[in-house]
């Protein structure tokens, strides 16, 4: 086993379907994947759709590797409570996707925020995302004008 790498780690280096280059119905299917892994808020799931040294800008971190984005999750997870998320294909291209997202949370006073956002997803050929950039805007909202 290469230093560094856990099993399960080496186990989730193998293929991630589906795999680039992507079509309509793969990238829909790869859309889905991703929000249903994110409406888990489980950091360690997460994490493994990513490539190990994976590089992410989300807002204004810049975070690299599959430990800092569980570090990030968790953070992320700890603040934004109740959260759940909607994903919708923007656009793709051989092993590249544009997404736009909406999500809805509360912060520990029990603000209630939907935040919108883009992302830019780059594969790899196995089918894991080693880069993600993504763009978000929060909004307060009340908690009955929630959407999701």
């Amino acid at each position: 086993m290469p230093p560094g790498l856990s099993k399960l780690e080496m186990s989730a280096e193998n293929k991630r379907y589906p795999l680039p280059p992507f079509n309509m119905e793969t990238a829909l299917q790869k859309v889905q994947a991703a929000e249903d892994a994110w409406n888990t808020r489980d950091p360690e799931k997460v994490s493994l759709a990513y490539t190990i040294d994976s590089e992410w800008r989300n807002r204004t971190d810049f975070i690299n590797g599959r430990e800092e984005i569980k570090a990030f999750l968790t953070r992320k997870w700890e603040k934004e409570l109740d959260y759940k998320l909607k994903k919708e294909l923007w656009g793709f291209r051989e092993n590249r996707m544009a997404v736009r997202f909406e999500y809805e949370w509360h912060d520990e006073a029990g603000q209630w925020y939907r935040s919108y956002g883009n992302e830019l997803w780059e594969f790899d050929e196995n089918g894991y995302m080693q880069k993600r950039f993504a763009s978000i805007n929060d909004m307060p909202i009340a908690e009955t004008d929630r959407k999701l």
